[in-house]
């Protein structure tokens, strides 16, 4: 127990002041008995595995089934109405979102019906959030239908005549039921938008399988590393490119969709090059609908503290378009571009292609780790808010069978959406009862209005999807106060911004986590090392630089170093400590060997007394202080190179007659200095509880010093 017991006993201080000084000192600490036996660990941790008990098995279900432990303690009288409320509202402003959001996905807006539907369902079983609200999301849209472009156009499915999109429904019904000996006619029955939801529903089920494993194998630390600043950064560089993939239809352009690196700035060129061709009748209708949507929207938002609901201007301006265009004759008469017809009912399920597995599995991996991360965020955020407990990994497996379970029925990528989580939460919501309620309501959609849609113009839901954006777009009048708080997580911001929007999404998201690890590494690569003065009249030392009137102890230096010592700034550490005591010990040392060189040649020669005693006197010039406290209080772990630094320091101190002494050690700390033999025997009394001790330590050592010279 040595190792603990950081002062010299009473027994080798004088009397007096001293010893009052070594009893403050006195401190032991018993270390806690650590069972090292890893396969004592490994049985035991099987064990609990692997045993089955009836209690066990109920727990277990109870708790991938969260609906089964909160159903049946439903309050009806006191839930009922606010979830019935809420539920009709988001599912209100749903419908026109998932119709909008389709066409960011690259998909017909059936698909984006049976999207909402199917999640809202299945995240009502698995879910353990009562407020989030799972669906569409505006990112994972785009992501999603920059790839299901890249795969249709691989397909050579962008040479087919415009003629068959209207064969697409009627394939896609086909499809399900004939047998798989006729593939030829599969393939001919399966047109642009058939072989669209099928890329889509297939980079849904592995995005799905991704985020059920990362639940399974508990990885959810992997959304440490996507920080509010980078998230915050990447969507609203993404919104840059949904604005721009949005905009060739309030234009009524037909040009292809750019992917791949660069694709907003070689959209934007496409659309100044056939800015000649826009449909004066959509760009007039795009003007008009974001004459109402964004007044609307900012009146919604100043006055919901009034309101009990937010007024559904988005279903009220689809509803007057759609009348508008059919008894207008848009399409006929000026060349409009419309919805077209939105069958009724659903699908028969389909599985995933397995061929296209390959191609897609890679990029399914940004949208899984997306997904999952947004939601899990919310999830818990709302949960703090109103004093209840969410499971994050449950979290991973809800929003992953919220993709693997609806991609057999021609759906594609969901996680929660912030608006909608909002809208949920504010206007009653209780209990995940509001979700089911939101699915009914796109059910009676699906089941029955759907077809009324058919001339509704997609540059109304292409206004649709760009108003939505204004939260995001709005983050850069947040930059002065970010500023003003953090700027390096401002650059982080920033650069994740710009990468997301000028280069790609994926590699915007990639740049962003490698850009704020860096961060993290060039901050303890060059942090904080001040040296620290005394508060008066208290134990307390703190930095010299930050703070007036601190004092200092004569003779002693008291640095402190605010990082993990390790390999990356290790240099940095020795060099900011030279620095700050004003010392370097190499130096001196080398002065001292140069001097008295010099002395033994001119005794050799014996050149002159005069100048000798010259350089007698500079070997033996005093250095400002005796001791240098290293307070260790940031330092959180030390590793061999780390460790190495701290006994050259020691060392090459020690050799110019200067002690140091280290103060805060917390228990990693220790221990690695103590596997790592930074001690010598009896030296362990250099290690201090805090900063005041190692000080009158060093100050009743330089007494006793004195005492005994002038004896």
């Amino acid at each position: 127990m040595a190792e603990f017991n950081h002062v010299h006993s009473a027994t080798e201080m004088p009397e007096g002041d001293d010893a009052k000084r070594s009893l403050h000192h006195r401190m032991f600490l018993e270390p806690q008995d650590k069972k090292r036996s890893m396969k004592a660990l490994v049985v035991k941790q099987a064990k609990k595995t692997c045993s089955c008990t009836p209690a066990k098995v109920k727990d277990y279900v109870f708790s991938f089934f969260p609906v089964l432990q909160w159903l049946p303690r439903y309050k009806l009288r006191e839930y009922l109405l606010g979830d019935i409320m809420s539920g009709v509202i988001v599912g209100v402003l749903l419908v026109p979102q998932s119709i909008a959001y389709s066409l960011l996905a690259g998909q017909e807006p059936i698909y984006g019906l049976y999207t909402s539907f199917f999640a809202s369902i299945i995240y009502f079983i698995f879910g353990t959030s009562r407020h989030i609200s799972v669906g569409i999301f505006g990112v994972i849209c785009l992501m999603m239908g920059q790839v299901v472009d890249r795969e249709v156009q691989r397909a050579g499915y962008d040479l087919e005549p415009d003629a068959l999109r209207v064969l697409s429904d009627t394939a896609a019904y086909v499809n399900t039921t004939i047998p798989p000996v006729n593939q030829t006619s599969q393939k001919l029955l399966c047109d642009k938008s058939c072989y669209a939801i099928t890329v889509g529903a297939t980079m849904t089920f592995i995005a799905g399988v991704y985020q059920v494993a990362m639940g399974f194998f508990q990885v959810g630390f992997v959304s440490v590393y996507l920080s509010d600043s980078l998230l915050s950064g990447f969507v609203t560089g993404a919104s840059f490119t949904i604005l721009t993939s949005q905009a060739k239809y309030l234009l009524g352009l037909d040009i292809p969709r750019s992917s791949g690196i660069g694709s907003l700035i070689a959209t934007w060129i496409n659309i100044f090059r056939n800015i000649h061709k826009t449909n004066i009748c959509d760009l007039i209708t795009s003007f008009l609908c974001f004459l109402v949507l964004i007044p609307a929207k900012e009146l919604n938002e100043h006055f919901k503290s009034r309101l009990k609901a937010p007024i559904p201007v988005e279903l009220v301006v689809i509803v007057a378009a759609t009348l508008a265009s059919h008894f207008g004759s848009l399409r006929e008469t000026y060349g409009s571009s419309v919805a077209g017809r939105i069958p009724t009912g659903f699908l028969p399920p389909r599985p995933p292609d397995w061929n296209l597995i390959p191609n897609v599995a890679l990029d399914a991996i940004p949208i899984a780790i997306i997904g999952f991360a947004i939601t899990v965020s919310l999830s818990e955020m709302f949960a703090k808010k109103h004093g209840y407990s969410v499971k994050a990994n449950q979290e991973m497996y809800a929003i992953g069978f919220c993709n693997i379970i609806p991609s057999f029925f021609h759906c594609f990528t969901t996680s929660a959406a912030l608006a909608k989580t909002l809208v949920k939460e504010s206007t009653g919501c209780r209990t995940q009862m509001s979700g089911v309620v939101t699915s009914l309501v796109i059910l009676l959609v699906l089941l029955v209005i759907a077809p009324l849609f058919y001339s509704l113009q997609k540059c109304v839901l292409a206004v649709i999807t760009i108003v939505n954006l204004r939260g995001a777009l709005r983050k850069f009048k947040d930059l002065p106060k970010m500023w003003h708080l953090s700027r390096v997580d401002t650059v982080i911001w920033l650069v994740t911004m710009a990468a997301s929007a000028l280069i790609s999404t994926e590699i915007g998201l990639l740049v962003g986590v490698c850009f704020s690890m860096l961060c993290v590494i060039f901050r303890t690569q060059r942090p904080e090392a001040p040296l620290l003065g005394w508060v008066a009249e208290s134990e307390t030392y703190e930095s010299l630089s930050a703070y007036k009137n601190l004092q200092t102890k004569p003779g002693i230096v008291v640095f402190r170093f605010e990082a993990p010592l390790y390999y990356i700034n290790k240099e940095c550490f020795k060099s900011t400590l030279y620095k700050q005591t004003g010392v370097n010990p190499v130096w001196v040392k080398a002065a001292k060997k140069k001097a008295a060189k010099r002395v033994l040649r001119e005794k050799e020669g014996d050149s002159g007394g005069n100048q000798t005693s010259i350089s007698m006197d500079f070997v033996s010039e005093p250095l400002g202080f005796h001791t240098i406290v290293i307070d260790c209080c940031a330092i959180q772990f030390l590793d061999t190179a780390g460790i190495r630094t701290l006994k050259e320091v020691c060392k090459d101190y020690r050799e110019i007659d200067v002690q140091v002494l280290l103060a805060q050690c917390n228990p990693s700390v220790r221990s690695s200095l103590i596997r790592g033999e930074f001690f010598k025997e009896g030296e362990d009394h250099l290690l201090f509880h805090s900063v005041h001790q190692a000080v009158d330590f060093a100050l009743g050592a330089q007494e006793r010093s004195a005492t005994s010279a002038s004896k």
